[in-house]
């Protein structure tokens, strides 16, 4: 199964497109969370209108998974928590959102929503409880906020990670988590689009302007990963885990 994976897309619509004319050479394409942009000039209704369009035609090119950040709320649940109820509503077949465990080739994957609070970081947690493979196979999780303390959440001169995310790491062991969220991570002394959490695979493509996102692509039959940004090309042997060693970080 060959993946691309990116995050913080933040509306950019030069990115989406690219994100459309690479699609079908992936057997999957994973956008890490952040697609909007609360930030921005347009409004967020607008924003959505024009992104759930993008999330059809993509799916069309190739299946398509998408989890929740922080800019992607567009409601409050009753605990006043921001939730993508907007994303529940894409309608799209081989568009997987936040609460879906799906089959892929590799084994399975869980795609969690951002938690704004206890109420969704509760559910997040049930989510994981309830989808934990019965049998042995690669568990991936795909969650817009990075592990604390891991090369994946360092911004130059801090962890910026969830460390509760880091306890779930512990507790279910998955195989890989594949975040976003900590924009600068790969492009910093000391930070990395790829690190260890325990047993656990921890992946950030980080962000950057332009046309063409930084990306991350993974081959899980071969075994390999690779990161591509306008600060050149990285690629790591998955398999090779005893030999993998992280950045230093520098404090």
């Amino acid at each position: 199964m060959r993946a691309l994976i990116v995050a913080d897309l933040h509306y950019s619509l030069r990115q989406f497109d690219w994100l459309l004319r690479v699609a079908p050479d992936y057997d999957l394409v994973i956008i890490a969370g952040d697609l909007l942009d609360i930030a921005g000039h347009c409004d967020l209704d607008v924003q959505i209108v024009v992104v759930t369009k993008y999330l059809a035609r993509i799916s069309r090119q190739t299946r398509l998974v998408t989890c929740s950040g922080n800019h992607d709320g567009d409601t409050r649940n009753e605990a006043d928590e921001f939730i993508a109820e907007w994303l529940q509503d894409v309608g799209e077949e081989r568009v997987h959102v936040d609460g879906e465990s799906v089959d892929v080739a590799a084994g399975m994957l869980t795609i969690c929503p951002w938690w704004d609070g206890p109420v969704t970081r509760e559910a997040v947690e049930r989510l994981l409880s309830s989808a934990a493979p019965q049998a042995p196979q690669a568990w991936i999780w795909v969650y817009h906020g990075p592990p604390d303390q891991a090369a994946v959440s360092w911004t130059g001169r801090r962890y910026e990670g969830d460390s509760y995310l880091n306890e779930l790491i512990e507790r279910f062991a998955p195989s890989m988590v594949i975040s976003g969220h900590i924009h600068n991570s790969p492009f910093r002394g000391g930070g990395s689009w790829i690190d260890r959490v325990g047993e656990t695979w921890v992946l950030n493509p980080g962000r950057q302007l332009g046309e063409v996102p930084a990306f991350i692509g993974i081959d899980l039959a071969a075994g390999s990963a690779e990161w591509v940004s306008a600060a050149g090309r990285e690629s790591i042997d998955l398999s090779d885990a005893a030999g993998f060693v992280p950045r230093p970080v520098q404090t």
